[in-house]
């Protein structure tokens, strides 16, 4: 039987904002609000527990279809995470990295991005990282374009050279993955990084995940037994 792994890589799926929001009959915008303040607390259960890479789904390239208002809300959410959040994030020794499209998100949303991981970028007690406007298949797509730009020859092509190409370029594929909300599938989300990855589903959505949750699924991923396909 081949021996567990500890959870160094953390990936989530926040799902169940706007159906949280719609049982209490409150705007889709306070289930936002609230799973933004949600995420914030992630960050440091993760720290507390020794999880060592949180990566969150916070805005997929599908999410640009919504709504005006909702989009220009979420954005205005980001604004604030990486305006006001970034020097108590910084004081704790934690690195942001913000992965996906990021050409398509406003100049000074770009701006934000590229300050906030400039003045974290030596911080090596936790790594951040934020997937906005991102897709786990365009991901890939862009790697492809990389690497035809290298001119690399087809056979000299590799899963570590793929790899190298991701946005992810340099992190660790996720341990674990969990989405809330009920849904069973990762929506695009760590596609070619999931390969080996856990999984985890939970009925709650997002706004009501806890601590606790986090610890039970952290024993319950500690239970599960990885092969890696060996």
């Amino acid at each position: 039987m081949t021996q567990n792994q500890p959870l160094r890589h953390l990936g989530i799926i926040m799902d169940g904002n706007r159906r949280w929001a719609k049982n209490r009959g409150l705007p889709t915008l306070e289930g936002h609000r609230r799973g933004y303040n949600k995420m914030k607390d992630l960050v440091k259960w993760c720290i507390k527990h020794g999880i060592k890479i949180l990566t969150v789904y916070a805005f997929s390239t599908e999410n640009w279809y919504r709504s005006k208002t909702e989009v220009n809300y979420l954005m205005n959410l980001f604004r604030q995470a990486l305006k006001k959040e970034i020097r108590e994030i910084d004081k704790e020794g934690v690195r942001v990295k913000v992965i996906g499209q990021k050409e398509r998100l406003a100049p000074d949303i770009q701006k934000m991005i590229f300050e906030a991981e400039e003045q974290t970028r030596k911080n090596n007690k936790f790594l951040f990282q934020i997937a906005i406007s991102y897709g786990g298949r365009p991901e890939i797509i862009s790697a492809v374009k990389k690497i035809i730009g290298q001119k690399i020859p087809a056979e000299k092509i590799t899963e570590d050279l793929i790899s190298q190409n991701l946005w992810t370029a340099g992190v660790i594929d996720p341990d674990l993955i969990i989405r809330t909300s009920g849904e069973e599938r990762l929506s695009n989300f760590l596609t070619w990084q999931s390969a080996y990855a856990e999984l985890m589903f939970i009925k709650k959505h997002w706004p009501d995940f806890n601590e606790r949750d986090l610890g039970e699924i952290i024993k319950k991923y500690h239970k599960r037994q990885r092969r890696f396909g060996k």
